[in-house]
């Protein structure tokens, strides 16, 4: 492909892009960055956990993320009593044809919103980890595949909230983003009052065939040697840190060049730039490290130190 050719796709490509950022904006107001961080996470085929309080917008930004793409989407609701074959599928014996018939669970789509994951006991939990990362599932012993691109979207709410079961390490390494809402500017929320956003449905602006494309640009972004040694050091920086039991693992760093490589897609580059890696490290890996016992300070905020330490 010539330069000048990549230039006019990613240009065109951006251009869509911010069109669905913009989409979404119609019904969650006020969390520019979210969205964002919401498209880049989709861009690089990883999967978004979103962490806050009840009633800031987290399963509002789930569901009009998945509303703008015309792709299937399916929601389950965790609760305490789901298990894993409500989630994946279940063979049915069917007496007319003397055979078990497979009935597919709600995985098999493109998008699945997982609302509240963190209710649901670990064994249900669990029914998502090959899903996530191998993008397939196995029912009594059966491997069957799971449509193209595929995306879970997950909201839970503060692990000291009653009713919770804290994610395991193994699952939380497997979401690329953990990110926080927070409450709204002032502003925002007049504007909420105002118009009532909230019966705003916002109309799909992105088809199967045209994602494939602009996904496809992410192996023509340049990355350099230094970007890669800036991701290099953040990670080991996570694994000799005194206040850090668990360091960030091999996933992280893959993970993280891609989503730069999106970010920079979405900014209309087809270089990555330090800036980039600098705005994504806390969110990609602050929720995969477990900081040691006496460590008195917040995941997030050990990152943020590290990555300043390393972007002067």
């Amino acid at each position: 492909m010539t330069d000048s050719l990549l230039r006019e796709r990613i240009e065109e490509a951006s251009r869509r892009l911010m069109a669905l950022c913009e989409n979404i904006a119609l019904v969650l107001r006020g969390q520019n960055d979210a969205i964002e961080m919401t498209v880049i996470c989709f861009l690089s085929g990883g999967h978004l956990l979103i962490e806050d309080v009840p009633g800031v917008g987290k399963t509002t930004l789930a569901c009009a993320f998945a509303q703008s793409l015309d792709l299937p989407t399916r929601r389950i609701q965790f609760t305490s009593d789901i298990l894993p074959s409500d989630i994946l599928g279940v063979n049915i014996y069917d007496p007319r044809e003397a055979r078990f018939s497979f009935h597919e669970g709600p995985i098999f789509t493109n998008i699945l919103l997982a609302d509240e994951i963190n209710r649901a006991e670990p064994r249900a939990q669990s029914a998502l980890l090959e899903a996530m990362f191998e993008h397939q599932v196995t029912v009594d012993g059966v491997t069957r595949d799971l449509p193209s691109p595929f995306m879970v979207i997950a909201t839970q709410n503060p692990v000291d909230f009653s009713g919770t079961f804290p994610l395991p390490d193994s699952q939380l390494d497997r979401f690329l983003f953990c990110i926080s809402l927070g409450y709204p500017s002032e502003d925002a929320e007049r504007e909420l009052l105002q118009k009532n956003v909230a019966k705003v449905s916002p109309k799909p602006v992105f088809d199967a065939k045209t994602l494939a494309g602009v996904m496809a640009l992410l192996d023509e972004i340049h990355v350099s040697d230094e970007i890669i040694d800036d991701i290099l050091k953040i990670v080991h920086a996570t694994r000799s840190d005194a206040r850090i039991l668990q360091g960030a693992s091999t996933r992280t760093m893959l993970d993280l060049r891609r989503a730069a490589c999106a970010r920079a897609l979405l900014h209309r580059r087809e270089f990555v730039l330090p800036d980039d890696v600098r705005v994504l490290a806390p969110s990609a890996i602050a929720h995969r490290i477990r900081l040691a016992p006496r460590a008195s300070c917040d995941p997030l905020d050990v990152i943020e130190e590290i990555v300043g330490r390393i972007f002067v």
